[in-house]
């Protein structure tokens, strides 16, 4: 019994009936074999793992969520299936509906999660980056994964291309910020010019140029919500050699947060849960 009472819940019932009609119809039923876990009790364990870190195969038995391997299958299979994409544009909707997304201004920032102790002795590996761009108030509007070596303007127009077309209640589905404000590894007067061609102001800043120039004021709520990100441990430290398992807990971070703004106030500062 204690241990029942110990099993951390993790997957609540609202944002279950968010999940659940996305994810893809199971394989056929076996003749013979152990019966299939249940979707539910598999994300469970995937959470478990995206937030403490463990590793795959440590996940606690007696928690009920499935071996390590069928988490990580399961969570694979999801991934492919763009389940977390379709539960984030979801969300979104959902926000927009209630008119609490941001558009006068979107936030770009593209942070390095800390190598694990395997890429930190291969040189030759260059580690990986998290690219985010936020609306106003750092709600995550995209993101996505590149190998560490890439630069980050480059990867300015592809996360811009990426927001997802959000439907409100009224009005056209819209997925273009009016302004986007970055820090110095975006200066480029090329890429100034593109945001322009898109109808999009750029407030980037300039290298060279004294630390202090207000900036600060409008991009600290994309590092709140990089913060948040690396609050999930298993984002914090990558461990995956497969990039779409990293990329597959960073969509359904990215999705964990974005529920938690549907559910309270916009602007709390605490690691999001479910």
């Amino acid at each position: 019994m204690g241990k029942r009472q110990s099993r951390p819940r993790i997957v609540s019932d609202e944002l279950w009936s968010l999940i659940a009609p996305l994810l893809p119809e199971p394989p056929p039923k076996q003749v013979e074999g152990r019966p299939r876990v249940p979707d539910r009790q598999a994300l469970c364990g995937i959470l478990f793992v995206l937030h403490t870190g463990i590793q795959w195969e440590y996940l606690p038995q007696e928690l009920g969520f499935g071996s390590g391997m069928t988490c990580w299958r399961r969570l694979a299979a999801w991934n492919e299936a763009g389940v977390w994409d379709q539960l984030h544009q979801l969300l979104l909707n959902k926000l927009r509906s209630k008119n609490q997304l941001d558009w006068s201004r979107a936030v770009i920032d593209s942070p390095r999660p800390h190598a694990g102790a395997q890429k930190r002795t291969d040189r030759a590996r260059p580690g990986s980056k998290h690219h985010i761009i936020t609306d106003g108030q750092g709600i995550p509007s995209a993101v996505s994964l590149t190998g560490g070596n890439r630069n980050d303007v480059t990867q300015l127009l592809p996360l811009l291309d990426k927001i997802p077309a959000v439907a409100g209640a009224v009005g056209r589905p819209r997925r273009r910020p009016d302004m986007l404000f970055a820090d110095r590894g975006y200066d480029h007067d090329k890429y100034r010019r593109l945001l322009r061609q898109r109808g999009i102001r750029p407030a980037i800043a300039q290298r060279g140029q004294p630390h202090g120039t207000g900036l600060g004021t409008f991009r600290w709520v994309v590092e709140r919500t990089i913060s948040w990100l690396h609050g999930f441990r298993r984002l914090r430290i990558r461990r995956e050699r497969r990039d779409d398992i990293h990329e597959a807990f960073l969509g359904l971070a990215v999705c964990l947060i974005t529920h938690r703004h549907v559910q309270s106030d916009i602007g709390r500062s605490e690691v999001p849960t479910t």
